[in-house]
């Protein structure tokens, strides 16, 4: 049992009647859940199997070729973190991960330059395992059809054009992190990742099959979440939130560390928008207007509605060794 919703989105091929079903599926499954699996998506097996041996490859090598593209040589927040580098609220997460984002030039700053243009620039990429960046490349431009192709269906469910998300997304931001948890010997659940909520639109999800750990926080508990092989796991982020005015909520979701001799490995794709871009704010029918309760007012997580100050928010906490290492002006709270 996945937990959580599946839909079949090869259905949108089908017939009217099929694709409303879609729709109507889509719509209540981020309001009333705020995640779903996938199926039906298009992203062929054999290629999610290869993504999987490449990452495997890559944690296998030597701690001191991991360390050679560590994330705190870079100013764009790219490259590898070493287990324990990365934090949640705080707290520590136990996973070691590889981020890599849209391949372009570094942003020439000037006074009034945004900061969240730094997030913008070069991947770090590990010289012995040359076939990993073709991989990711491949899996950004497999995951953002994916992703395109629920944006619009998403749209017209909410009762707007399928393509009001599509200036936004003219020059996007995607972003992948290939993550390995560990597992650990402890007697209360431990700290994959914490409690968090995604910053930007939606993301899409890779989990080895039938492994388990992903949590996700329905009225006050907490649902085991294993997708159906090959699936998608799909959960909207903090911006579609905004442009909803709190109809689709950003959910709360974890992962529990998994079990001492075993590990756990994920290929989350974040689907973002250009870094100054605004998601633009939907007019609801009255009917789901009736049900949009406003965004969240959460003082100790403020929602920026341009993407780039939302990135940013997120990798300043995640990350104050690289903010300490290139921006430590930056540094949360300095």
């Amino acid at each position: 049992m996945s937990g959580i919703p599946v839909i079949d989105l090869s259905l949108l091929n089908g017939t009217t009647e099929q694709q409303a079903q879609v729709r109507d599926e889509l719509r209540r499954a981020t309001h009333e859940v705020g995640f779903f699996s996938i199926i039906g998506h298009g992203v062929p097996q054999s290629f999610i199997d290869r993504a999987y041996d490449v990452a495997r490859a890559f944690f296998a090598l030597p701690e001191s070729h991991k360390l050679a593209i560590e994330n705190v040589k870079s100013p764009h927040f790219r490259g590898y973190t070493r287990m324990g580098g990365e934090r949640t609220l705080g707290r520590v997460d136990i996973r070691e991960q590889l981020d890599i984002g849209a391949e372009r030039p570094a942003v020439a700053f000037g006074a009034d330059t945004p900061d969240y243009w730094l997030l913008e620039g070069a991947n770090q990429w590990p010289e012995a395992l040359p076939e990993l960046r073709e991989v990711a490349e491949e899996w950004i431009a497999r995951l953002d059809v994916v992703a395109s192709r629920l944006l619009h269906a998403w749209a017209e469910a909410l009762g707007a054009p399928a393509d009001v998300f599509d200036r936004a997304f003219e020059r996007p931001s995607p972003h992948i992190k290939i993550a390995r948890y560990p597992g650990v010997e402890s007697e209360q659940p431990a700290q994959g990742v914490g409690a968090h909520k995604d910053l930007g639109v939606l993301t899409l999800l890779s989990v080895e099959d039938g492994k388990a750990g992903l949590q996700v926080e329905h009225d006050g508990e907490w649902i085991d979440v294993v997708p159906p092989k090959g699936a998608f796991i799909v959960n909207i982020g903090e911006l579609l939130e905004i442009a909803t005015d709190g109809y689709l909520k950003a959910t709360l979701h974890r992962v529990v560390s998994p079990a001492p001799g075993t590990e756990r490995i994920s290929i989350p794709y974040f689907h973002g928008p250009a870094l100054d871009a605004r998601v633009p704010s939907l007019e609801l029918p009255a009917e789901l207007a009736a049900e949009a309760p406003g965004v969240t007012d959460d003082p100790a997580n403020p929602l920026h509605a341009v993407f780039g100050e939302n990135w940013l928010k997120s990798r300043l906490r995640a990350h104050p060794n690289v903010v300490e290492a290139q921006y430590p002006h930056l540094l949360v709270g300095a």
